[in-house]
């Protein structure tokens, strides 16, 4: 486990606050301001975490043509 310190930015849309992180493409909102950083940092811990699979996923290889000038 380690940690990462990451940099987000607060704004306020009518009623409510988004957070979003600077470094990666990940926001979440609140009705507060530490509410919406404390889901922002719920979803980037999601973000990060390893992915289960439910099914074996089957890799293939296409090729395809492209039609470049």
């Amino acid at each position: 486990m380690t940690t990462k310190k990451l940099t987000a930015v607060v704004t306020k849309e009518d009623n409510w606050f988004i957070a979003q992180c600077v470094e990666i493409d990940v926001a979440s909102q609140g009705e507060t301001e530490e509410e919406a950083l404390k889901n922002l940092k719920e979803a980037l811990e999601l973000h990060f975490e390893e992915p289960i699979a439910t099914q074996t996923p089957l890799v293939r290889s296409l090729e395809i043509v492209i039609n470049a000038a």
